[in-house]
């Protein structure tokens, strides 16, 4: 399971959401569990049920063309008809930059497995911003952008409302996805104008090296100083998002991987966010 998985999936499990809503026409009332049992192990991303019983709602995340996907599709309905004795709906939201190609259906001479796939770009991003739910505000990243910059001040003023654990996790879910989009550079730039600095200045992964780039402004002038700390202090949150995800994934961290991450800058550790996506290894992580 890689970073963007789960960031997606504990954003769409939520109650406080509505794009679940949006794309299936129901709430799920409860989600049941994803991991069938087998000697070969298969995890659809997200099994729901709703409140009345009547709908068995599977949902699989996508960020990337994948041929394969309709066979997939067909086995994970299967393998939940199996364990649940019903047939969920499925649903795929795709996530991904590329743009989608993607069948929705595997026909065979006496088989059929068809499935609806949504690009996330089709929410309506106003719908997002304006709503009254976080999780809405931070998938509008991800959304077909009018302004990309008024969409992330958006986000990062609704981010700047919230207070400690809270807003701390919700940047984090944001930088995450923001790398889905190749957004991060831009959202750097966005949090040095905003009037919403003072805000984060208590972040416990941004704010001290915020305070320490205007220590450093002293002598180098303010401005400079502030966009060091802004930069520094992301550099220090995705390299403890990726150090976290990469441990959760593989265990334990080999000293020369933890080595290897800490000499990265924050755009070869967005970069190798997005190799972690498909690496099946740290070794295959790591060799580029």
């Amino acid at each position: 399971m890689h970073e963007y998985d789960t960031v997606l999936k504990a954003l769409l499990q939520s109650p406080q959401n509505t794009i679940f809503e949006r794309m299936t026409g129901d709430r799920i009332d409860r989600w049941l569990n994803v991991e069938f049992p087998e000697v070969q192990q298969t995890r659809v991303d997200l099994l729901g049920e709703t409140a009345d019983k009547r709908r068995i709602i599977g949902v699989k995340l996508q960020s990337a063309n994948d041929a394969k996907l309709p066979m997939r599709m067909a086995e994970y309905a299967l393998r939940t008809y199996r364990l649940y004795g019903r047939f969920p709906e499925q649903y795929v939201l795709y996530v991904g930059n590329a743009k989608l190609r993607m069948p929705s259906k595997l026909d065979g001479p006496a088989f059929h497995c068809h499935y609806k796939i949504i690009d996330i770009r089709r929410f309506k991003e106003e719908e997002l911003l304006a709503s009254p739910f976080d999780a809405d505000n931070i998938l509008a990243i991800l959304a077909r952008h009018r302004d990309r910059r008024e969409t992330i001040r958006r986000i990062l003023e609704r981010i700047g409302k919230l207070e400690g654990e809270a807003r701390d996790t919700s940047l984090k879910k944001l930088l995450i996805l923001a790398g889905l989009r190749k957004l991060g550079n831009a959202i750097r730039t966005e949090v040095k104008q905003m009037p919403i600095l003072d805000d984060i200045m208590d972040h416990d992964l941004i704010g001290p090296a915020i305070r320490k780039g205007i220590k450093q402004g002293l002598k180098q002038g303010v401005e400079q100083g502030i966009r060091q700390g802004v930069e520094q202090g992301i550099q220090r949150g995705e390299l403890a998002i990726l150090r976290g995800m990469i441990d959760k994934r593989f265990g334990s961290l080999p000293a020369w991987v933890d080595e290897r991450l800490t000499k990265l800058s924050t755009a070869e550790l967005e970069e190798l966010s997005l190799r972690f996506i498909d690496a099946k290894s740290v070794d295959e992580l790591f060799s580029s």
